[in-house]
């Protein structure tokens, strides 16, 4: 007898916001406005407007990218939950580093009032860390890994995000970063995309935001997981309690391993990734990652209501 078909929920990271977010989910699932409201709670101002009527220039500042973009994604799920058995049960949950915040909430590891404030502390703390030692990121599309390596060794910048082959983000110091985006064009890369981030994520200047997540978390209560969480440092499953603290932690200044996650899903029998929250951002790494996969998005109202295995 065949197993049935596995499948994992995947969430975006920051990027991913757009200004109207959520507005339709709110309209039409009172499962939905409830998580805009209890983030509104949670955060002591109208996250939900600030996620619906923008200013656009406020909303992709970090600070209020990472709550917005983890509250449309939880709202989403909790939209399509609602339905009552048409959204499939997960074997695995994921995010793409900040979305690895939405996969606890999925989990339960995390209740989502705490989830959302630790987004907002996240993107605060990074913001000032990228503000004490200016940096970014850079997507290199098209270089092979070993030649990016040398780039990396010989300019101080780091692998920040290795997303799918021939796609990597780079992170560092601001002249170091810029240093590392010539030398991959010159090296062959297709394309060298600077990223709209505030600093130097996944690197080691982010530290001095890990020692405030530190103290942030303190406070938290992390239950273990319902559903196994792939993390994004290792790209292995977690299904106890105790990791996941470190694990948020070490996201912050390490790689983000998100081609090797969607292999172990993949060869631990996820046939269908199910992307939920803003954007199609990882619907097509995953595709670039493993081309058999089954990929299907729920950003909005629509997608929703029309969702269908």
């Amino acid at each position: 007898m065949n197993e049935p078909a596995k499948v994992a929920y995947v969430f975006p990271g920051q990027g991913a916001q757009y200004v109207g977010m959520g507005l339709d989910l709110y309209q039409n699932f009172p499962s939905a406005k409830a998580v805009f409201e209890q983030a509104d709670r949670a955060l002591g101002f109208s996250l939900s407007r600030l996620c619906f009527e923008g200013p656009e220039a406020e909303l992709v500042q970090t600070v209020n990218a990472q709550p917005a973009i983890v509250t449309a994604s939880f709202a989403c799920l909790e939209a399509a939950r609602s339905l009552g058995g048409v959204l499939p049960p997960a074997s695995f949950v994921a995010g793409h580093s900040l979305g690895e915040y939405t996969a606890l909430a999925a989990a339960c590891v995390l209740d989502f009032k705490d989830t959302v404030y630790l987004a907002r502390e996240r993107g605060r703390l990074m913001h000032q860390a990228g503000r004490l030692t200016p940096g970014g990121m850079a997507a290199v599309i098209g270089l092979d890994t070993s030649a990016l390596a040398g780039v990396c060794q010989e300019t101080s910048v780091k692998m920040a995000n290795i997303n799918c082959p021939g796609q990597v983000a780079i992170s560092g110091a601001e002249e170091n970063l810029v240093r590392a985006m010539e030398l991959s064009k010159a090296k062959g890369a297709a394309r060298v995309v600077r990223l709209q981030v505030s600093g130097a994520f996944h690197t080691p200047l982010m530290q001095p935001a890990v020692d405030g997540m530190t103290k942030v978390m303190a406070g938290l209560t992390f239950r273990p997981p319902l559903i196994p969480v792939v993390a994004n440092t290792t790209a292995q499953p977690l299904a106890t309690a105790g990791p996941f603290p470190e694990e948020l932690l070490n996201q912050l200044c390490h790689c983000v391993q998100w081609q090797r996650s969607v292999e172990y899903m993949a060869s631990s029998g996820v046939s269908t990734f199910i992307e939920i929250g803003p954007g199609r951002v990882l619907s097509g790494l995953i595709k670039r990652t493993n081309r058999e996969a089954r990929i299907i998005n729920i950003g909005d109202a629509e997608a929703v209501k029309n969702f269908t295995l």
